[in-house]
């Protein structure tokens, strides 16, 4: 029993990370493509 609840707590977490990685990616290609815009206005 506490073995599969270990277990169900480890997938959780890999799950959470895994998320929060794409979510931390996708801002960073967000803040870089108003960069981007920015750049472009003033050039």
């Amino acid at each position: 029993m506490t073995r599969k609840v270990f277990i169900a707590i480890g997938i959780a977490a890999m799950s959470l990370t895994a998320t929060a990685c794409n979510t931390v990616k996708g801002l960073g290609e967000d803040i870089q493509s108003v960069g981007q815009t920015g750049e472009d206005a003033i050039n």
